[in-house]
């Protein structure tokens, strides 16, 4: 069998043909890596300043002769940022755990039963969304004083769960209400339980909702800094925004210390959204082809 040999014209066929670019697909390209240059300098500038030594934080220049690394080993060694990042890591996770432990039951059941006082209880939920940890403040801290349970890392979990659940059981309840009810069925009927109908059909489905639900907590619970100044009042235990505030004196502030703080702060919340990111994706592929 004599082997083929192909031709530069039939290679050249099988080449895929280049279109020309579009001016609108140009103009739409351009604008986008604009808005997205706006949105990086600040973040730009303040690993820049974090970098800078002590002695050229006033100086215009835009880079510095030679950047400090050491920042962020002083800040590390000399004060309690690393304390402070471990109370914020498990204060967002535990209240975000917590937060869906809870909203997911109630969602599911809000979303399949048709019980009296559904959508007053609905709107009790929408309502207590709109009220600021702020003004109930003076409340809580009186409460969590009697109960000896200040400066403790449960004591913010439980707070900042209280907090976002509301958020949770109105994601999860739309999300849990789109899916037809006609799967949970079917799933019964080849022996699945509740429990089990909730675990196999409901969750894959509803995936792109709990993400939500998740993403929004955590974040809400990472940035919160008013009850964690209040309700925690011991350096050691205070959250990482807190924390982070203690560079900023009443004569003079430590932006390179302060602006490292907040690179380390950013830092766990940009790897949890590119690993969340996949997630999402994968839910969404997962929900349409189910």
């Amino acid at each position: 069998m004599t082997p083929t040999v192909e031709t530069p014209a039939a290679r050249s066929a099988k080449r895929p043909v280049r279109r020309p670019i579009r001016p609108r697909t140009l103009v739409i390209a351009s604008v986008a890596w604009l808005l997205a240059a706006v949105f990086l300098l600040p973040y730009l500038e303040m690993v820049v300043t974090a970098l800078r030594p002590a002695d050229e934080l006033r100086d215009a220049t835009y880079l510095p002769t030679h950047f400090a690394w050491s920042n962020f080993v002083d800040v590390w060694r000399e004060s309690t940022l690393g304390g402070n990042l471990k109370v914020t890591l498990l204060v967002a996770g535990g209240s975000t755990l917590l937060a869906l432990l809870v909203a997911l039951p109630a969602a599911y059941y809000t979303a399949r039963v048709r019980y009296r006082g559904r959508r007053l209880f609905l709107l009790l939920v929408l309502v207590t969304q709109m009220f600021q940890p702020t003004s109930l403040l003076v409340g809580l801290y009186r409460e969590f004083y009697q109960l000896d349970m200040l400066n403790s890392v449960w004591t913010l979990i439980l707070c900042n769960a209280a907090f976002n659940l509301a958020f949770a059981i109105w994601i999860l309840t739309a999300y849990i209400g789109s899916i037809p009810v006609e799967l949970e069925e079917a799933a019964m009927i080849d022996g699945l339980g509740r429990l089990g109908s909730l675990r196999r059909v409901v969750l894959p489905l509803a995936m792109p909702g709990v993400v939500t639900a998740l993403i929004f907590t955590f974040i809400s619970a990472w940035n919160e800094f008013v009850m964690g100044l209040t309700l925690s009042t011991v350096p050691e235990n205070q959250p990482l925004t807190v924390g982070i505030n203690s560079f900023i004196g009443n004569y003079t502030v430590q932006w390179n210390y302060l602006f490292a703080g907040s690179v380390v702060a950013i830092v766990p919340v940009v790897v949890l959204f590119a690993l969340i990111e996949r997630q999402v994706v994968s839910g969404l592929t997962a929900g349409s082809v189910k």
